[in-house]
């Protein structure tokens, strides 16, 4: 993803902190990474895992010797936002596996989303540069794949986490997604959908509260990093990762997160990110 650069063309992902009890903190403030806060043995699920980020962090949780299920259009089940009940079947098996091992599921991690390319009709999407760009296709494929995509993932498996325990979901999202922190304009229906987002991800971390107030749903920028979604936009200056070291930095925040954090919109270098 892209980190927002001096002109117009930016992306990428923050975060806000969250509640000590049911509801998430002042999101002026940010609390500090911990160091013991990695979750216990359990069940890694990534959607988009076969993606430029979703598979790199597949690889790394793989390598560190835990259990990981990738999920994705090209998987078995497959995942289609645009039709509801792949979601649903996604899920059922991720809770069949749950059941067969007997282990909880402790990261679900969202590294899905859409910033340029073919919609769903056919069409091809660019972010715009000015409202005289605005296309209703693309903004109901932007809107699909960043925000309502991601909602029905809550729907259907965030009831799979544990009701104690600590565990974390995760929807990766975008620093230009931020309201507060959007100087530039333009990237009208990303900028958007990637703020509804930050909306649904509050939302989902007051009510996950409620059932487990160990568990913890954040929204995090990975900063601008070498894949097809940010090739075309990754200008001189920006600081441009592999997907490897962007899945580490990613990891290291989500398993650094202290209780509080919930509802929060974090960067990859565990810093809050304005709404």
């Amino acid at each position: 993803m892209v980190t927002a650069p001096k002109g117009l063309g930016a992306q990428g992902v923050r975060a806000l902190a969250g509640p000590a009890h049911n509801a998430p903190m002042n999101p002026t403030s940010a609390p500090a990474l911990t160091d013991q806060a990695t979750p216990q043995p359990g069940l890694n699920v990534v959607l988009g895992g076969t993606g430029g980020i979703g598979a790199a962090l597949v690889a790394q949780l793989g390598a560190g010797g835990g259990a990981v299920l990738a999920l994705g259009r090209q998987t078995q089940p497959a995942l289609d936002y645009a039709a509801e009940a792949t979601v649903a079947a996604c899920a059922q098996h991720v809770a069949q596996q749950l059941a067969h091992t007997g282990q909880p599921l402790t990261r679900l991690i969202v590294a899905t989303g859409f910033l340029h390319g073919t919609t769903a009709s056919g069409q091809r999407a660019e972010p715009e540069r000015s409202w005289q760009h605005l296309n209703a296709d693309a903004l109901a494929h932007s809107f699909a794949v960043n925000a309502i995509g991601p909602a029905l993932v809550m729907k259907h498996f965030l009831p799979l986490l544990p009701r104690q325990g600590r565990c974390v979901a995760v929807f990766l999202s975008a620093r230009v997604g931020s309201i507060g922190d959007n100087a530039l304009g333009g990237w009208y229906g990303y900028r958007a959908s990637k703020a509804a987002l930050n909306q649904l991800v509050r939302t989902a971390a007051i009510e996950l509260a409620r059932r487990n107030r160990e568990a913890l749903c954040v929204a995090l920028h990975p900063g601008t990093v070498d894949t097809g979604l940010s090739q075309p936009f990754a200008k001189t200056g920006l600081q441009v990762r592999p997907p490897a070291v962007a899945a580490g930095e990613l990891l290291g925040v989500i398993d650094g997160l202290p209780p509080g954090s919930s509802g929060g919109f974090f960067d990859h270098r565990g810093l809050a990110v304005p709404w």
